[in-house]
């Protein structure tokens, strides 16, 4: 799948790019990440312009979180109910209400690179809890700033491998969620236990 999206890179540029970035933070399947690395290795191949790629990419994330994070303004209670079917979209989207009630900003900065698979229902949740837009919009450009920079230019960085880094890169997302899922739950042990 990820070679489907590399030539679709490669055929239309900039524009798969922001349409991947975009619907990636309303919780569509897109592997924006490889969409990313693909652009930064075509810039570095010349066919695209790093500068570009970058700012498509930055630019459309953050437009995509905040359609999500309005849309948790305006019918949060609707997606709670509409995702009653789909239980795996259910149990994100009860993780990312509970990241927001007790964590709030901290959540909305980790979940757009860290904690990516759960950056989209962060947004609808942050939206929902009626979460301050400038406070989210700040946290999220930051965080943003630093998924998109980072992919891209591994791209641009490891252009010749691109299918090994990919496939290293999905390894590693999975091992670093995991770490920054233990050190959250170690920070709220040590909460509680200072409670008690």
């Amino acid at each position: 799948m990820t070679e489907f999206f590399f030539e679709l890179v490669a055929s239309w540029g900039l524009v798969i790019i922001a349409l991947s970035a975009y619907f990636s933070c309303l919780a569509v399947p897109v592997p924006t990440s490889a969409v990313m690395l693909a652009g930064g290795a075509f810039a570095a191949a010349g066919d695209l312009v790093l500068w570009q790629v970058i700012s498509v990419a930055y630019v459309s994330a953050l437009a995509g979180d905040q359609t999500g994070f309005q849309l948790g303004r305006w019918g949060g209670s609707w997606l709670t109910k509409r995702l009653e079917a789909k239980p795996k979209r259910a149990a994100l989207y009860a993780r990312a209400q509970d990241a927001v009630g007790k964590w709030g900003g901290v959540a909305v900065f980790f979940s757009t690179w860290a904690v990516a698979p759960l950056g989209p229902w962060v947004n609808f949740a942050a939206g929902a809890a009626g979460y301050g837009r400038l406070p989210f919009t700040i946290l999220d450009a930051l965080g943003e700033a630093i998924w998109v920079s980072a992919y891209v230019a591994l791209g641009f960085v490891f252009a010749s491998n691109l299918d090994a880094l990919a496939t290293l890169l999905a390894d590693w997302g999975g091992l670093l969620t995991a770490v920054v899922v233990a050190i959250v739950a170690g920070i709220a042990l040590i909460k509680l236990g200072k409670k008690q």
